[in-house]
């Protein structure tokens, strides 16, 4: 990297530092106390996707609702006049939560009596009648989207899926040997997306082709749990990727720079909504070619490697990933193609050459640091590789549908209204 462009990212990196003392807002208090109860619950990724984009979107229509600055997104906007936008967004985001996870509504009731209590006591006067009217129309939106969201294929879950034999076919992998998982996700009602095939890509490599052979090779070197090839940085963000949801990072990264550029209220309820609108899609499209495709995992592939017909490959019979294989179909990679969707919307709205930092609470202490959104999620694909999981195919084929998926987002949802304009987003 040249000094300049060193030096501009330092500069941007400690803007950010010195934004995480402004205080946050009640929109994005609330997301982080989303984020929270995602780890609480330790969902799995895909499923946390769908539950932050229940909140987000919840939180977007309440606020827009009262504002109208941007074209609602499932609730029209009809809220009563006067009606408080803080007390709303704070509902709408306690009514999902509540209802998502009814376990941990203590935690939330002392976390809403202290939003509240800090509305009315930091010098900008809110009204009783204002705040009353704001939680009434909060609680409308959230049960309005909640609803909404309870019929999208989610439930009943289907029987359990468990690939089958054919070379190069998916089956349950080592060492739980589990059933595919979130098989619902491939025909579940969209966000935004027409149909869940929308985006649906071309099939993974045939398994005799020199592109098969060279994702083979590579994953299998730098993927094995005692690679000696992988650098031990290569290792950190392999496992750094995989202590947190796709909703964890990118949320995090939309919030801190957020809060570096000064953005309101409005703004982050609109950012945070695109941004899980476009998660929860990616989740679908990519859910809905896996269970298309049906391709296997690389710890499959290697220990099998006698069956492709494919010369260039060599059996290891007791080849290990570096990570746990995820239980479910492996083309195209899921947190890849998440992560090109999240990327390309901040991009769109920051710029892509903003450099920002990224933590998760799955690994304290360690923080990664990124000269654009782009950057980021290109080392996710190169982190799906070097954990054993991925072929690089699937991981470059996933950020390219996320990538197409945000700007379709982007071009036909959430529009400024009467002239309004935030951010770059042009659309």
């Amino acid at each position: 990297m040249k000094l300049k462009s060193l030096i501009a990212t330092s500069l941007a990196l400690a803007s950010l530092a010195c934004s995480s003392s402004i205080r946050a807002d009640v929109v994005t208090d609330w997301n982080q106390i989303m984020l929270n109860a995602l780890v609480t619950a330790n969902l799995s990724p895909i499923v946390a996707i769908r539950a932050a984009a229940i909140v987000q979107t919840s939180v977007y229509d309440a606020l827009n609702g009262i504002e109208r600055r941007y074209a609602p997104y499932h609730v029209a906007s009809d809220a009563p006049p006067g009606a408080s936008t803080r007390a709303a967004a704070i509902e709408a985001a306690y009514e999902a939560l509540v209802k998502l996870f009814p376990t941990q509504k203590s935690v939330f009731d002392v976390q809403r009596s202290a939003s509240l209590t800090a509305i009315t006591d930091d010098g900008d006067f809110e009204d009783s009648e204002a705040i009353a009217r704001g939680l009434a129309w909060g609680q409308s939106v959230a049960d309005a989207i909640v609803a909404w969201r309870s019929t999208d294929g989610f439930t009943p879950p289907p029987p359990p899926f468990v690939g089958g034999t054919a070379t190069g076919e998916w089956r349950p992998t080592p060492p739980g040997f589990l059933p595919g998982a979130g098989v619902q996700f491939a025909y579940m009602t969209p966000w935004a997306m027409t149909s869940p095939g929308q985006f649906h890509p071309a099939g993974p490599p045939a398994l005799t082709s020199d592109a098969y052979a060279a994702d083979f090779n590579e994953v299998k070197l730098m993927g094995s749990i005692v690679s000696a090839a992988r650098t031990a940085d290569q290792t950190l963000f392999a496992r750094f990727w995989a202590s947190d949801s796709p909703a964890g990072f990118w949320d995090r990264a939309a919030v801190a720079v957020g809060a570096a550029r000064h953005t309101t209220l409005s703004e982050n309820a609109r950012l945070l909504a695109l941004v899980n609108i476009a998660l929860a899609d990616a989740s679908i499209a990519c859910w809905e070619a896996k269970y298309t495709y049906v391709f296997w995992r690389p710890v499959t592939a290697v220990r099998l490697a006698d069956t492709d017909g494919n010369p260039a490959t060599d059996l290891d019979a007791t080849w290990t990933p570096l990570l746990i294989t995820p239980a479910f179909p492996e083309y195209p990679g899921g947190h890849s193609t998440a992560s090109g969707a999240a990327a390309s919307v901040l991009a769109a709205y920051f710029g892509d050459d903003t450099a920002f930092a990224l933590e998760s609470p799955g690994m304290p202490g360690v923080a990664r640091y990124y000269p654009s959104f782009s950057a980021a999620s290109d080392e996710v694909n190169d982190a799906r590789v070097f954990a054993g999981i991925h072929f690089r195919t699937a991981c470059d084929v996933g950020q390219a549908m996320g990538r197409d998926l945000a700007a379709y987002v982007l071009a036909n949802f959430l529009p400024p209204l009467h002239g309004h304009h935030q951010g770059q987003i042009t659309h």
